[in-house]
């Protein structure tokens, strides 16, 4: 669910294309723009059409602008310079395919905040709104396009994780640089969160941060860059004719990148999977390889132990709750919805983690 954009077609296509002369020395012409047909909240993305002399003639190019949120903002700190560092990290020193961000504008009064350009990549991204699991291309593909592009989107995700990050200057995303817990750090981080996104009492978020609290894992002594939203949901793949061309074009959306154990990682991308599937009362797609299988895939492909997956899922199903309230919270503000909606303690996010929580034997109606 997103939001709708307030920006002009008309306006948003003057103000690009003569900023874009400036930058590359040349008129512009600007054509389409829009937006990814189910845009999230934390960033507003324009995509668009644009053309300009390169000394043969005039040349077309598809780019993607990333536009900082100034309201209506998911997550309490701002990131978004974070993101784009990042982003030129891994383009330079990684294999990890992400867009190519080829200018950042500081100035607000081009598109009314900071925003990068970014050249657009090839592909589709599996849909959340409406979620795969019930239609849209991943939906119809079958099975072994399917099973193709969650391998090939695990392998990517993997491929964050043997990134060095202390080689590409990211230091700075360590919680715990002189010490401590950065599972300890991710707990305290969703639990000051929850308080921000709302002053009312969520029982099942609540539950979950004291059990996970309880039952925290040692942390790893080789912690590893993770990406933070790590699901199918945030990649573009190419070539989804058929299982043997798939490929991962872009990994997207950094704003939860850290460093910390990237069992993290892992969790949050078969958690998500499965809260857009029985979180909804959907069956999995039937191409999707077992929980099972992707961890053992992981394993190998990181040499890591994925021995506490099962408390990182729980773990994503904190963190997706906490954001699914903030969510709630927005919707209200811009009226999608009423005042007195429980979507908060209703949606999916907080159904598929009450029922996780119920499991293991607790029960957050229970709980003070």
């Amino acid at each position: 669910m997103a939001l709708p954009s307030p920006r002009q077609p008309d306006e948003a296509r003057a103000a690009l294309a003569g900023w874009l002369s400036g930058q590359v020395g040349s008129e512009v012409t600007v054509g389409s723009v829009g937006g990814p047909p189910a845009t999230g909240f934390s960033n507003e993305t324009i995509i668009f059409d644009a053309a300009w002399d390169e000394g043969g003639g005039s040349v077309d190019h598809q780019l993607v602008a990333r536009v900082q949120p100034t309201s209506h903002t998911v997550f309490p700190d701002d990131t978004f310079e974070l993101q784009r560092r990042v982003l030129v990290a891994l383009a330079g020193g990684s294999d990890v395919p992400v867009p190519p961000v080829r200018w950042f504008e500081e100035d607000p009064s081009v598109l009314g905040a900071p925003f990068m350009v970014m050249e657009a990549a090839p592909g589709a991204a599996p849909a959340d709104n409406p979620p795969y699991s019930m239609e849209g291309w991943f939906h119809d593909a079958g099975p072994e396009v399917q099973r193709a592009v969650w391998l090939t989107g695990l392998d990517a995700m993997a491929g964050v994780h043997r990134v060095d990050w202390r080689a590409l200057g990211l230091d700075e995303l360590d919680p715990c640089p002189d010490g401590g817990s950065r599972l300890g750090a991710k707990l305290d981080q969703w639990e000051a969160m929850l308080r921000w996104a709302s002053d009312e009492h969520h029982a099942v978020p609540s539950a979950a941060l004291a059990w996970l609290r309880a039952n925290q894992p040692p942390d790893v002594d080789d912690p590893a860059l993770c990406w933070g939203d790590s699901r199918i949901g945030n990649q573009l793949f190419d070539g989804c004719g058929s299982a043997a061309t798939t490929r991962v074009s872009a990994v997207l959306d950094w704003e939860m990148v850290h460093v910390g154990d990237p069992i993290q990682d892992l969790g949050w991308f078969t958690w998500l999977d499965h809260t857009l599937s029985a979180g909804l009362d959907q069956p999995r797609l039937p191409g999707l390889p077992s929980v099972q299988e992707t961890v053992v895939r992981w394993e190998d492909a990181t040499g890591r132990s994925g021995e506490h997956h099962r408390w990182a899922e729980l773990l994503a199903g904190l963190g997706f709750a906490v954001v699914m309230v903030r969510l709630t919270t927005l919707l209200k503000d811009v009226g999608m919805f009423p005042a007195d909606s429980d979507f908060a303690r209703t949606n999916m996010a907080c159904v598929a983690l009450e029922r996780a929580l119920v499991e293991i034997d607790v029960h957050p109606d229970d709980l003070p």
